[in-house]
Formats: structure tokens, sequence, C-alpha cells
């Protein structure tokens, strides 16, 4: 067996990193010793401050804060400290024995494990039946990556276009694209849309699931357009689902950039790591001070400090280090660094809705969640990474417009030859298939604020959730156009009785009522340290990831999104990071012109 053999080999990048290590401490060594040879005590302080400073302190060994590390010490020159507060994904360096984030079927378990997730829940939803929402979000390597169903979408083009007429500029889709493949090695091969020499692995679904199919062609008879590549030239209708797997395991930014990555010499990373504050001389961000094993330490940065905990966690860390609304801080008595009052407010989220089919044929996944053929199933995965546990089987999906006029899709499918429950918390009861669906640009916008001081304290989070009458309209169409979808001929032979929203839903106030009980968050918290220009008084980082209004302090994350993408945010938040290490390398920008992009001929009819 061949990963129990560790084989040592030359690499020419390994040797210029060792040399370049050994010569970088001698550097260091010389600085500090100067002509005088320096007594025990002078050695012993010196290992402690060469320990703590680096060139550069990333937050957050997430989807962004991995992509990061790796680019930044590719100069061997360039020391990188990153920092994660869960654990390592692998156990004794073994995939196989952390089969619950590696195995894409297996995805439910982190989902709702405590270890590796941060499990936010939000504040009661007073338009959603005063329900409190639950929020998970990565705490491993890999972040949310590590956790997430693995579908790799990069939304639209005029997503990007958006956020440079909102203030992102530089950051329009002919200056993303080129950095989506940097990223991206597809299993197709490259082409002007794909990337093919990239650390992060994409691949199709392997199955041909009969259900799959049958979602595929009910859509077309439903008019709808196939496409055989949504990320490609034509986002708008229904195809195969890109997803991050690679050779039967998930292909998190942990395996895909750090792993690679750690035995660089100029790149230290730690787990269990919980980052408290940042800390500051005077408006220039030096370091930050963080918990490890109990004890409470300090790293310094030379050149900057990173965030990349996400949406939640990098305002938090913000407005706990005194960069946020002014009066926030003051009334909880966190001494001000920088009045930046957009801190932690336009939140953004995708909300997403189960709409469930009894399936008259035992083809689901059912019989495959039984005890034993659970086991058979894991069995198979852990000696060959090959069957039913080596895809997330969300292989198929969609995107259309809700109605006439609209431009780009604002509506997403996902089709699932199974049944979740309650997040899958709970087991599925009977041979059914399911389609998520939900708007993509909702209209309801959040904030979160600190509820204390403590930084093991989660934030108060307020999606504001479905207070717009746009988004409740555009929740009866999701509702409206899946039925039509599964009432389709491709349909008839596997269709039962309609599980939820249930038959008696018809009116559109019953469609209402059942949203607001059942809709739930697809895992898309975005936009609270939003990127703008410095005359835009909500915006928090310039368009170079640079927080406003301080020195040597960046954000890169989700959070720095304007507004949210059309579509799931792992792929955007690798290209972010992507792009954001070329900027900090002082690299000049990427840029693709006129790619082509495809529109619909006419915008007077919906599809």
């Amino acid at each position: 067996m061949s990963y129990l053999i560790r084989v040592k080999c030359y690499s020419p990048v390994s040797e210029m990193h060792q040399v370049a290590g050994a010569l970088l401490r001698a550097r260091r060594l010389k600085n500090v010793l100067g002509s005088k040879f320096p007594t025990s005590r002078a050695l012993a302080q010196l290992s402690s401050e060469n320990a703590a400073s680096h060139n550069y302190v990333i937050v957050g060994a997430g989807s962004a804060g991995c992509v990061l590390a790796s680019r930044l010490t590719e100069d061997p020159l360039s020391t990188v400290l990153l920092l994660e507060a869960g654990p390592k994904d692998t156990l004794l360096g073994s995939k196989r024995l952390m089969w619950k984030i590696h195995m894409p079927a297996a995805l439910t378990y982190n989902l709702c494990n405590e270890n590796y997730n941060w499990y936010y829940h939000t504040v009661p939803q007073k338009h959603m039946d005063n329900r409190v929402m639950y929020w998970p979000r990565g705490r491993v390597w890999g972040g949310s990556s590590s956790l997430n169903a693995m579908v790799y979408i990069r939304g639209h083009a005029e997503d990007y276009n958006r956020w440079s007429r909102e203030g992102a500029v530089g950051w329009d889709y002919e200056h993303c694209l080129p950095y989506f493949k940097k990223a991206q090695t597809h299993e197709l091969g490259p082409d002007q849309y794909r990337g093919g020499n990239g650390p992060l692995h994409v691949s199709r679904g392997k199955t041909n699931h009969p259900l799959h199919r049958a979602f595929l062609e009910a859509a077309q008879q439903a008019g709808y357009p196939f496409t055989d590549d949504m990320n490609g030239y034509q986002q708008e209708g229904f195809g195969w689902m890109d997803m991050t797997i690679h050779k039967g395991q998930r292909w998190s930014t942990a395996s895909a950039y750090l792993r690679p990555a750690i035995s660089r010499p100029n790149l230290s990373v730690t787990e269990k790591t919980i980052v408290t504050k940042i800390l500051f001389q005077g408006t220039k961000a030096i370091g930050v001070e963080y918990v490890e094993n109990g004890q409470r330490k300090k790293a310094f940065a030379s050149k900057e400090v990173i965030l990349s905990g996400g949406a939640i966690n990098s305002p938090q860390l913000l407005m706990l280090s005194g960069i946020g609304n002014a009066d926030d801080l003051k009334k909880l008595g966190i001494p001000v660094v920088c009045h930046l009052p957009g801190v932690g407010q336009n939140l953004q989220d995708h909300l997403e809705v189960y709409v469930q089919q009894r399936c008259t044929k035992p083809i689901t996944l059912y019989n495959a969640q039984k005890p034993i053929n659970m086991m058979k199933i894991g069995l198979e995965w852990l000696w060959k990474f090959t069957g039913e546990g080596a895809t997330a089987h969300l292989e198929s999906g969609g995107f259309i417009r809700s109605q006439a006029g609209v431009p780009h899709p604002d509506i997403q499918f996902h089709f699932l030859p199974s049944q979740v429950i309650d997040h899958g918390r709970a087991a599925s009861t009977t041979e059914a298939f399911q389609v998520h669906v939900g708007p993509m640009r909702s209209t309801s916008i959040g904030w979160l604020k600190l509820k204390t001081t403590n930084p093991n304290d989660h934030p108060i989070i307020e999606p504001n959730y479905m207070s717009t009458e746009r988004d409740i309209w555009e929740f009866r169409q999701c509702v409206k156009l899946s039925r039509e979808i599964f009432a389709q001929k491709a349909f008839e032979k596997f269709c039962g009785p309609e599980i939820q929203p249930g038959n008696h839903v018809q009116s559109d106030k019953e469609i209402d009522a059942f949203i607001r009980q059942k809709a739930d968050s697809a895992y898309h918290p975005s936009c609270t340290c939003k990127m703008g220009q410095l005359a835009d008084s909500s915006a928090v980082v310039d368009p170079q990831t640079k927080v406003i209004g301080v020195e040597n302090l960046r954000v890169v994350d989700a959070s720095i999104m304007p507004s949210v993408v059309s579509g799931n945010l792992n792929a955007p938040t690798i290209m972010i990071a992507e792009k954001a290490a070329d900027i900090i390398k002082g690299l000049p920008p990427l840029h693709e012109r006129n790619v082509p992009v495809y529109r619909p001929k006419t915008l007077e009819t919906q599809r």
C-alpha cells in the first residue's frame, strides 16, 4: 500500500526553501548578535523573539487563509504564521482516520459536530415565526471547505461587474476569471473558462444516477436550456455540477494548498489557537494576541496582519480590537482604534428550502443510509476511496431567472436523490428525493455585533431574513417553479406524493407560511467587511483589501464581498485569496479581456 511508504525525493523547490530558510536564520542571527557573542540568557531571549516574529500573521486556516499561506511562502524569504482556532483535519497524518471530513458522503457528520464547527445560531427571526437559525461554520484546517457540500460554483460574471460598480474597482469579471483559473485543475481539462494547472482539483459526479438524469430531462421539458458548464460561458440552465472532490476525497483548501506547503521552513501553522485581539502601535497593526494551550501569547508581524476568519470571525476580531462603530465599542468599554461603522454591517446570506417528493422506486439513497449498508460503503471508501462514499451526491443543479426582465439567474437549484431533515441531524424516513432551491440575490440585509468582550462568546447574528416583499415573492416562485419541474414527464415513473410542502399547501398565503417554517440558511454568510471606496462610509476594506483607516492590516475572505454572488461561496472565496496574494506580493493583476458570456436572447420571457 503506497500510502504507507515514505520515499524521499529530490525537489529543486524544496531545496531552495531549505537553503533560503538557513540563510534567513543566519541573517536574523547576524542582525541581532553583531560582533559580540551573547550570553545564554540573550540567546534564549533571541530564540523567543524569533519564534514570535514573522513577516505575515494570518488569522484563520480556512478557505482563504490556506491559499494565502501557500502563495505568500512561495517566496522563501517571506515568513508566515498561520493561526487556526480548530484542530488539524488529519489524525496521525491520516485522512482515513478523519473520514468524517474527507469522505464526501459523510459531510453531514461535521455540519453538526462542535469539534470542527463554530456552531453559530442567529437571534430569533421575526419574519420567520421567530425561529432561531443554525449556522455551521468550519473551525478546522480548511475551514468551511472541510465541512461544505463540495459544490464548486463561481457565480455569474455580472456579480463581479456589479462589485466593480459598487466600489471594488479591479474586481470585475475580466480581472477575477484569471484567478478562478489559476486556482483550478478541472478534470475535463483547461479551456477559456477552466484552469488546468492549479492546486484545487475539480471534478464531475460519477454516479450517473437515474434521478439526476430525470431531473435534467425534466428541466428541459419545462423549457429550460441544458448548460454543459455553469461555471463557463453559460450559467443559466441545468446541468452537471462541478465539485471539489479528487480521487474520491474531499479536496479542501487544506488538501489543495496547505499540506503541499507545510514543510516549507518559512511557514508555521498552529491548531486550537484562539486569537483574542490585534495588537496596534497607534493605528499600525504590529501583531496579534492569542491563547494556545491555556497560555496567552503574542505574535508579531513585520509586514502585515491578515484576517481570514470568515464573515463572522473577521468582523468580530476587528471589533474586539477597537475597529468598528465607535459608539458600540465604547458601550462595551473597548478602546477605539478606528471608527469604522461598516464593520459587521451589510450581512448577506442565501436562504433555501427543500421541496421533497416521495419516490415510487427503491433507487434513492434511503437504503444506503441503513447501518449495514453504511458500513459497507464506509469500508469500500476506506479501502479504495471509491463507491457511494466518494461523492456528496449533489451532482446536478441549475440556475434560472425568477421572472421576465431579470437579466441573469437569481434562483439556484441543487438536486439530491435523497431526503434531508434538519440539516442532516435526523435520519431520512422514506424513499424520497428533493431539490434545494432559493433566491440568489436577497434584498434582506442583516448585521452582527459583539455580545460581550469575551472572544469565546459568539456575536449577535441578525440576518434579518425575509424582511422584504421581494424576498417573499421570490420564494413563492421557488416553490412553484420546483413543482413545475417535478410535474414533467421525465419524473412520471418516479414521483409519488409530495412530502414537502405537501399537496395541502397551494395558496400564496400557505406557501408563505411554509417558507417561514421550513426555509434555512444555505451556509453562505458574507459581506460583513465590505470592500469599497474610501468615500463609502459603509466600506471596511479598500480594493487592495487593506482595512481603511489603519496600517498593515488586511481582511481576505468572504466578508469583503461588496454583495453576495449568485451561487455558492467557496470558489469565489478561494479566488479572492488568490487575487489578494498577488496584490500583497506587488504583482501586476491578471486580466483576460473580452471573455464571452451568455445573455438571453430576450428578457421578455422568464425562460
